[in-house]
């Protein structure tokens, strides 16, 4: 999941070697935390919340674990 938010925001992004995603792992979610470059906070979240709101559909779509609740937490 971490490679697949990655590659995901790597293109959107000025500064594709700041990108990290962090995994909290608890009983019933799965939290990932995405931090990226001061500069291009904008860029990942978008107008109005647009291309946040596309990634965490994306992310939440591709989930495996059936059990789990999957959330991404854009810092």
């Amino acid at each position: 999941m971490k490679a697949l938010i990655e590659s995901i925001v790597t293109p959107l992004v000025d500064f594709p070697e700041d990108i990290v995603v962090t995994e909290t792992e608890e009983d019933t979610k799965i939290i990932y935390h995405l931090t990226v470059n001061q500069e291009d906070v904008g860029k990942v979240i978008g107008k109005n919340g647009r291309i946040a709101k596309a990634i965490r559909t994306v992310v939440y779509a591709a989930k495996t674990d059936a059990d789990k609740r999957i959330y991404l937490d854009i810092m």
